[in-house]
């Protein structure tokens, strides 16, 4: 990583195989979804994190697991700027979100912790809040008291496909933060226009392909 970074993707989650599949991990997962998709091995170990370089939109992006565990996660941002001088906008921090419906993604910038602790690890290393977070609903499925053991929990099977089409659309708005910048992602992130395009296009293709089925035949 010897070229200039332009953007620094700090995916939240815990070390080890036990953790791999909690809910507290699911920005482990929008990681291992978007280098997938970018054909870039996961990943090579720098110090407290491990890291994987890949090009969006011409710019060069640098997708960070921190393995310091949850709490001291801006450890391992620290240690990267350490070499690396970025803009604190120009850091995403991907995690999970109680507080937001499974399948819900939003995308913000700046702000309070919201109880994250990954989160608040971050804040005060920088001691800035102006990264952003792209937070990914993981719902809040328990009782009173039992917050910790439900975000160290795995997903259910019957939550397994919807999950996946959330680490999908967050590699999505990831990609269209890097590619259009703030105030068009933040806009078609949040009110899911930017899915909500995509789906209008497929059922404009498919009656397309139907109406010319059916000029054919008649």
């Amino acid at each position: 990583m010897s070229q200039k970074v332009d953007w620094l993707i700090v995916c939240l989650g815990n070390p080890g195989s036990k953790y791999a599949g909690n809910r507290h991990n699911i920005g482990w997962m929008v990681a291992a979804e978007l280098c997938d998709k970018h054909k870039k091995p996961m990943m090579k170990m720098f110090g407290k994190s491990y890291h994987a370089s890949l090009r969006i939109a011409g710019q060069l992006v640098v997708v960070m697991l921190p393995i310091t565990y949850m709490n001291a996660s801006g450890e391992a941002v620290a240690e990267f700027l350490e070499d690396y001088k970025l803009l604190t906008r120009r850091i995403v921090v991907v995690c999970d979100e109680y507080n937001f419906p499974l399948g819900k993604i939003h995308l913000k910038q700046g702000g309070s912790d919201g109880g994250h602790n990954g989160v608040a690890s971050v804040i005060d290393t920088l001691d800035s809040e102006e990264f952003f977070r792209l937070r990914c609903g993981i719902g809040k499925n328990f009782p009173q008291g039992g917050m910790v053991d439900y975000v160290l929990s795995d997903f259910q099977d019957s939550e397994i496909e919807e999950k996946n089409a959330m680490v999908k659309k967050a590699v999505e708005g990831l990609e269209h933060l890097v590619q259009f910048g703030k105030t068009k992602a933040m806009t078609d992130i949040n009110s899911e226009k930017l899915w909500k395009t995509a789906d209008n296009n497929k059922v404009n293709l498919i009656k397309g392909q139907e109406d010319s089925v059916n000029n054919i035949e008649s």
